[in-house]
């Protein structure tokens, strides 16, 4: 198979979907892989370095849609990419569809086969191409929490791990998933007090028993959401529902009750974001205030540490393309399950539920196209 290697075009994206590393993998199973000039440059992986690993370098993004089989992208296409899409052809990236009608309705039309990193899903309901970023997005979550906590960034100025004689700040992270537990590991690494939110008193025992003594955990509900907001110096919204858009836990009128300066860290942004006033920012102006609240809403945090994201990233979906290419996306659905979940559009039909649901489209179960 022929695989295309493009280079990230959103704003301030400088991950990329393959190492050259990668690359050679992929070569040693007898596939061809084609680069786009300088992809690899944002995560510090040089043109020579992909050619020496075996690739063809192209000098445009239309010659790798036009020539591959599967293309890989780090995020979305965007809409200049949609001309090139062809029927039958491979994405594989995260797509995120449940925000973007637009993306969807694109992807419907040009007949593509459209896996999405996001929603392939093991047996035991675990994400394993959307954890490695989430690993990286919750740590960093609370390195902006912390950054925009300072007065000069607009927060109340309170140092997250304390001084002696001086009380830590409080971090409430909502959700104890990946992104959460990653959160809660670097704020205790802190010093900070930590508390976890979630729904899965299963959830919060195991937790309670791996995480160190300065996290606690709480059950999820309103009543208590509403209190530990009250006391927080930074919220960390980690909330996830594969596929689908993430629900709104915290109002606009439950800023009111919070400390002015605090920060909001809507790491769920991708998902439509789990703040009613969050909406995507970016790393160049990441931060907004409502109600005296910072909140931070970078739809592509990982984009800011690249060169970690991407080795992260090519570790976690390279098993996949090699299953891809060496069986074709029918042959990899039959033998792994996994890959069904991840279907999300499939020669013009919608395959994720979630996704038919948010924009009221015909839903097609992915077996009917096996």
């Amino acid at each position: 198979m022929i695989l295309g290697i493009l280079k990230e075009i959103k704003p301030e994206e400088n991950r990329v979907a393959m190492t050259p590393a990668g690359v050679e993998m992929l070569r040693n199973k007898g596939h061809s892989v084609i680069v786009e000039r300088n992809a690899g440059m944002g995560s510090g992986f040089e043109n020579e370095a992909y050619l020496h690993a075996g690739a063809e370098i192209v000098e445009k993004a239309e010659e790798i849609y036009e020539r591959s089989e599967m293309v890989m992208h780090v995020k979305e296409p965007l809409p200049a990419e949609y001309k090139w899409i062809r029927e039958g052809q491979i994405i594989f990236t995260y797509l995120h569809l449940v925000t973007s009608k637009e993306l969807t309705q694109a992807l419907i039309e040009s007949r593509a086969v459209c896996i999405a990193y996001e929603t392939i899903q093991l047996s035991d309901g675990s994400l394993p191409l959307l954890t490695p970023m989430s690993e990286v997005a919750g740590r960093m979550a609370i390195q902006q929490g912390a950054k925009y906590l300072e007065r000069t960034h607009g927060g109340h100025g309170v140092l997250l791990g304390g001084v002696p004689g001086v009380d830590p700040g409080n971090v409430l992270i909502i959700g104890g998933g990946t992104v959460g537990v990653n959160a809660a590991r670097m704020a205790c690494g802190l010093g900070a007090k930590v508390y976890i939110l979630d729904t899965s008193l299963e959830r919060l025992r195991y937790l309670s028993d791996i995480m160190p003594a300065n996290c606690f955990m709480l059950v999820s509900n309103p009543a208590t959401l509403r209190e530990q907001i009250q006391r927080a110096d930074v919220v960390v919204g980690a909330v996830l529902i594969p596929g689908a858009k993430a629900p709104k836990l915290i109002t606009r009128d439950m800023l009111k009750s919070m400390k002015k300066g605090s920060v909001m860290v809507d790491v769920a942004i991708d998902q439509g974001g789990c703040f009613e006033t969050s909406r995507p920012t970016t790393h160049s102006d990441p931060i907004f205030t409502v109600e005296g609240i910072v909140h931070y809403c970078v739809s592509n945090m990982p984009g800011a540490v690249p060169r970690t994201s991407t080795m992260a990233l090519t570790n976690a979906t390279m098993p996949y393309a090699v299953e891809l290419a060496d069986k074709g996306w029918k042959g990899a659905m039959k033998e792994r399950p996994e890959f069904k979940a991840g279907a999300n559009v499939v020669h013009g039909a919608v395959t994720l539920r979630a996704v038919a649901e948010a924009f009221d489209l015909e839903y097609k179960n992915i077996e009917n196209l096996l």
